[in-house]
């Protein structure tokens, strides 16, 4: 069962890894102004809690939750994610369950809650990128942020204002179970360390579009790719992606330092960005 799902989501996993790699949700609140200065920004929501209590003991008050608290979000892990049915079948919620008694998936559950008992600094993380990206896009609206166990799923899920995070996919290049399933290239990118960028890179993606992306030249995906990329850069305050056209973009930025991080992604002459070797 694990493999056949497994299968299903690698195009999507190769077309957002091999985006990546060319270049190279949770919930948050949004503080009033009198306690922005004590409080977070972004408080993560632990769906995968839920999800742990419910998949590995069947305790019917977590299923509840899931279903009155994040319907969304549940509607999205079953029909979106593991795609086990449609979430208004009377029976889904047994087939959910059953779906997730594998093994290795029981395994991969512990496992997460062991590894993301304390998410402390990804939503200390979260809240510095999204501050910063505030003030450089004062319209965008800031997504809600959850995260979830998506059986070795998509990565990051973004739509519908959420962003959520399958944990799963982040246990370290090195975790055992990834060795069957992924490449060495993959697996260095699922890591606690990815999520931040990760998150940030499809949801700036998801927020600016260009027409007609897939009929456009490779070299122009990536660039594209690459100028998301460099906000995510200054938006984490570390050069994260080195990619030589993540540089072309760093270079153009430095000798343009008076446009704005939306000139430069709405910037459709590609011309402008000269690509080393």
């Amino acid at each position: 069962m694990l493999r056949k799902e497994i299968a299903l989501s690698k195009k999507i996993v190769y077309i957002m890894m091999s985006l990546l790699v060319a270049c190279v949700g949770c919930q948050f609140k949004l503080m009033p102004e009198d306690s922005a200065a004590t409080q977070p920004l972004v408080s993560i929501a632990r769906y995968d809690q839920l999800e742990y209590r419910y998949l590995t003991t069947g305790d019917f008050s977590a299923l509840q939750e899931m279903n009155t608290e994040y319907p969304i979000e549940t509607r999205t892990l079953i029909e979106d994610v593991v795609k086990v049915g449609d979430a208004t079948d009377p029976s889904i919620n047994s087939k959910l369950l059953k779906f997730y008694q594998d093994t290795i998936l029981q395994s991969i559950i512990a496992d997460v809650e062991a590894e993301y008992a304390d998410i402390d600094d990804l939503n200390t993380g979260f809240s510095h990128a999204f501050t910063r990206l505030k003030k450089a896009f004062p319209d965008i609206r800031v997504p809600r942020i959850y995260t979830q166990i998506s059986a070795l799923d998509q990565s990051v899920v973004v739509g519908n204002g959420m962003i959520g995070i399958s944990l799963d996919k982040y246990l370290g290049e090195n975790y055992p179970v990834y060795k069957r399933y992924y490449s060495e290239q993959q697996r260095r990118q699922m890591n606690r360390q990815n999520i931040l960028p990760d998150c940030l890179t499809f949801f700036l993606l998801s927020e600016f579009q260009i027409d007609k992306f897939e009929m456009r030249p490779q070299i122009e995906r990536d660039l594209h790719m690459a100028k998301l990329q460099w906000v995510v850069n200054q938006l984490m305050g570390t050069r994260f992606y080195k990619t030589k056209y993540v540089c072309a973009i760093e270079h153009y930025m430095r000798h343009h330092p008076h446009s704005s991080y939306l000139e430069l992604i709405e910037m459709t002459d590609f011309s402008r960005f000269k690509v080393g070797k």
